[in-house]
């Protein structure tokens, strides 16, 4: 079996929130599929593990914002990479609180809907969810970011709680002791298994190889100003 063939699946980068009493969270996901026009009803996969799945079991409502084709890495490594359990997601980032209380990330986004869930199906390491369109919104006309464009342009990586994560394809990516270095200014973390698609760096180059010019994508910070931070794992 040649896991491989699972690459030629079309899929979306999104952001799918939802909130447990006052708390909020959000996360990237791939796997968001209309279902039915009448009523509209979406599905999406989160992995149990996730703290959005716990919130979206809790409220019974989930958003989904669609990312655009310019959205920085940095942007989408901050809900995709990161856990809520230890940051604040929605910190400094532009969103719109609806009639339920459930959060839409509208920063970099086209726009964005809202869904009750109507029903929930197990599998195994993730959830289905089926949510029938409560709210919409377009926020802009711009391309869609798609999951190809995420890996071939933007270099970006899968975590491994991804529906479509292969490990086969992450070990390759992980051939030697990579380290993480952390900017002193603005705590931004360099983590080499992302790189710096935005500023041309690619997933898998070390700090030691980013050229001397090179700055922190957040404040702007040298080279110089970063200091080791701990080895990928």
């Amino acid at each position: 079996m040649d896991p491989n063939i699972l690459h030629n699946l079309s899929y979306g980068m999104y952001i799918v929130s939802s909130f447990k009493e006052s708390e909020l969270n959000g996360q990237v996901a791939n796997t968001v599929f209309q279902i039915t026009s009448q009523p509209v009803t979406i599905a999406i996969s989160i992995n149990k593990k996730n703290l959005t799945h716990e919130f979206i079991a809790a409220s019974r409502r989930f958003t989904i914002s669609i990312l655009a084709e310019d959205t920085p890495l940095i942007f989408i490594g901050k809900f995709g990479f990161k856990t809520g359990r230890t940051e604040e997601k929605f910190k400094s980032v532009k969103y719109t609180t609806l009639t339920s209380g459930c959060p839409a990330v509208t920063e970099n986004c086209i726009g964005y809907l809202e869904a009750k869930v109507a029903a929930s199906f197990d599998c195994g390491s993730h959830t289905v969810f089926l949510g029938q369109m409560q709210e919409s919104k377009v926020l802009k006309v711009a391309k869609p970011m798609t999951y190809e464009y995420y890996h071939q342009v933007k270099r970006g990586t899968t975590p491994e709680t991804a529906p479509t994560y292969i490990r086969e394809e992450a070990s390759k990516k992980q051939a030697g002791p990579l380290k993480k270095y952390r900017c002193s200014v603005c705590n931004y973390v360099y983590d080499p298994l992302i790189g710096d698609p935005d500023f041309g760096i690619t997933a898998g180059t070390p700090f030691e190889q980013i050229p001397a010019t090179w700055v922190c994508p957040v404040c702007g910070a040298g080279k110089n100003d970063f200091v080791f931070e701990g080895l990928c794992t």
